[in-house]
């Protein structure tokens, strides 16, 4: 995937239109809910064609929170997954209306961007977490946008105006982007694109692009292009500015169709040791998987040799539960008798993804998570009969990579019992962020609410401690293992934390007493 990875990308929850702009004088309904809190429950759905859909039911009380409205009329995810529905509640609300008069601009694009302006305005103002909006007043902010806006001659100047806008909020992940970017969010998401199979990043510091990985087997690894290669040029123009999601455009294409990149090697014959060279390289469908797994063989102290089923996930997208799930069936058939699911690095992504893996693992129907909406309201998000697919020992390893997604995973598993975590204290995002395609094609990341761990543990900005750190005295006792897959065996031989991982497992087996 040629796109920029974000580090701590967050929970993402799919909201649909909610303002319908009438003529350049506009009224916008805006609604003011009733306060009170009560539970959800989360059910995973077996139509595949929804890529597992779930479905929000309230209990008791017939009042909705604003962060429970907010669900009531979200999709999960991106536009392919599937719809939350809210049932058994009345959410109405008492309604009050407010009337936006603005000057329309001459100018076509800076017209359809002053509705994108109301449109997105009108959105903080239903669902930011913040109801003071940084202390500041949130309707004197789109009057003085509008005045700044009406003179611009460009669409990409008016949306500066926006997000000049929203970053008075001081929130950095309540943004809005493109179009194309919103496309290429979506196939971020949606696990296929046509393109030549690479990540590639702009360095903050430098502002060199350079190439993260590329997929096995696609058409950039097949040309030989290597982790820390620099992109100096695509199809003969200087890449020298762009960012990462940019060039990313510019490197997808059709299938069929080439794209010629120029290249900078770190290993190269220069007085620098670096070197040069320009590959054409052909554009394919690029499958991106989340998941790999393999097996680990493990002698365990009586002698005994047990398999390991070692799963890691790279991120939280609408293939990853699935994925997940073929995944721990493949194994359970091949007898394995404990895992180690790896979310180190793992940035997060849909929430929806984390909450179905989550009961991949677990039974009934307890707390997967706590979100705590603007008004302060919680609101428990519940398992609905849940059945797990194992119920072998689990190791969760998470590092300071594990964020957003990630950390409900690790927290939902850690505080039913059912996971020991392993590694170094995560990352710390605990914040829920709403997607909604505008009526331009744009894209608007909201900060909803946060969430809490099942135990109420605070995850935003301070993390989730694991119950084992990966130091050197935690690799006391730790006996070798192998891997039937060669490749990855050589490098997870090498990992200190798998082998603590191991050791953990050993324990918890024979304790047990099912060493067999």
């Amino acid at each position: 995937m040629e796109s920029s990875r974000a580090l701590a990308s967050s929970p993402l929850h799919k909201t649909p239109k909610s303002w319908k702009e009438r003529n350049p004088r506009t009224s916008f309904p805006f609604a003011t809910p009733k306060q009170l809190r009560t539970s959800c429950s989360y059910k995973r759905s077996a139509d595949k064609d929804l890529t597992r859909g779930v479905g929000l039911g309230c209990n008791g009380s017939d009042e909705s929170s604003d962060f429970a409205r907010i669900l009531k009329n979200a999709a999960i995810g991106l536009a392919a997954a599937a719809a939350v529905s809210v049932s058994g509640c009345d959410s109405s609300a008492l309604a009050e209306s407010l009337t936006v008069a603005f000057p329309a601009s001459r100018d076509i694009e800076v017209n359809r961007v002053q509705k994108t302006l109301v449109e997105t305005w009108g959105l903080i103002r239903e669902t930011f977490i913040d109801p003071t909006f940084n202390h500041q007043d949130w309707d004197s902010k789109l009057q003085q946008t509008m005045v700044e806006m009406f003179p611009l001659k460009s669409a990409d100047a008016a949306y500066g105006k926006i997000s000049g806008m929203l970053a008075t909020l001081g929130d950095p992940f309540t943004r809005i982007i493109s179009p194309k970017e919103y496309q290429s969010f979506r196939i971020g998401n949606d696990g296929n694109l046509q393109g030549v199979g690479m990540f590639i990043n702009t360095e903050p510091d430098s502002g060199r692009l350079v190439v993260l990985s590329c997929i096995e087997g696609s058409p950039a690894d097949r040309a030989g292009i290597l982790e820390g290669d620099e992109i100096v040029e695509i199809n003969g123009e200087s890449v020298a500015g762009l960012s990462g999601e940019v060039a990313a455009q510019k490197l997808r294409g059709r299938v069929g169709t080439t794209v010629i990149v120029k290249l900078v090697s770190q290993q190269g014959n220069d007085k620098n040791g670096r070197s040069q060279r320009e590959v054409r390289i052909p554009r394919e469908v690029i499958r991106l998987s989340p998941l790999s797994s393999t097996i680990i063989y493990h002698q365990l102290n009586d002698g005994h040799m047990s398999k390991t089923g070692y799963v890691r996930l790279s991120a939280f997208s609408q293939t990853a539960a699935s994925e997940m799930e073929n995944a721990i069936k493949e194994m359970e058939n091949q007898g394995v008798q404990s895992y180690i699911l790896d979310l180190r690095n793992n940035p997060g992504g849909l929430m929806k993804a984390g909450l179905d893996v989550a009961q991949i693992w677990l039974d009934g129907d307890g707390i997967l998570v706590n979100t705590v909406d603007r008004n302060g309201d919680m609101l428990p998000i519940n398992m609905v009969q849940s059945h797990a697919l194992t119920h072998d020992p689990l190791v969760v390893l998470v590092n300071e990579g594990s964020a957003s997604a990630s950390e409900i995973l690790a927290g939902a598993l850690h505080d039913n019992g059912r996971a020991i975590l392993v590694g170094h204290k995560t990352f710390g995002k605990g914040k829920i962020q709403s997607v909604t395609e505008l009526d331009d094609g744009s894209a608007l990341f909201i900060t909803v609410a946060k969430y809490l761990s099942p135990a109420l543990h605070e995850i935003d900005k301070v993390g989730i401690t694991p119950d084992i750190q990966c130091t050197p005295d935690a690799l006391n006792s730790v006996a070798p293992f192998q891997s039937r897959d060669k490749t990855k065996a050589s490098s997870l031989e090498m990992d200190s934390c798998i082998m603590v991982a191991e050791h953990a497992l050993d324990e918890v087996q024979q304790s047990k007493g099912t060493a067999s």
